[in-house]
């Protein structure tokens, strides 16, 4: 994991994305666009520390989160603000996609 990108858990969660903008990039260790997605992920990690929260939530050691907000395929990255889903993408989308969510939403 890059700078600034936190590893979230069903503990850690709720109150990572309870205040502020959080990116949360929802993802499996055996998916391979996951995998893909990841230096992405740092990279707006780096970009936005400071300013957005960008954290990584393992889906098989989380179910009940992915459940809670429709994850059915992975990676699915959403933005939270205070808590609340603003944006969601799902699948691979390039750098600047996630750039437009979080301007939108800040």
């Amino acid at each position: 994991m890059g700078k600034g990108t936190m590893e979230l858990t069903e503990k850690t969660f709720n109150e990572t994305i309870g205040t502020g903008l959080t990116l949360v990039d929802m993802y499996a260790n055996w998916c391979m666009p996951c995998r893909m997605l990841a230096p992405t992920i740092s990279s707006l990690a780096s970009d936005y520390d400071g300013q957005v929260k960008v954290g990584k939530l393992n889906i098989d050691e989380a179910p009940s989160i992915a459940a809670k907000y429709g994850v059915m395929s992975i990676p699915t990255v959403i933005l939270f603000k205070d808590g609340e889903p603003v944006a969601q993408k799902i699948g691979m989308a390039d750098k600047s996609a996630y750039d437009q969510m979080i301007k939108n939403a800040q």
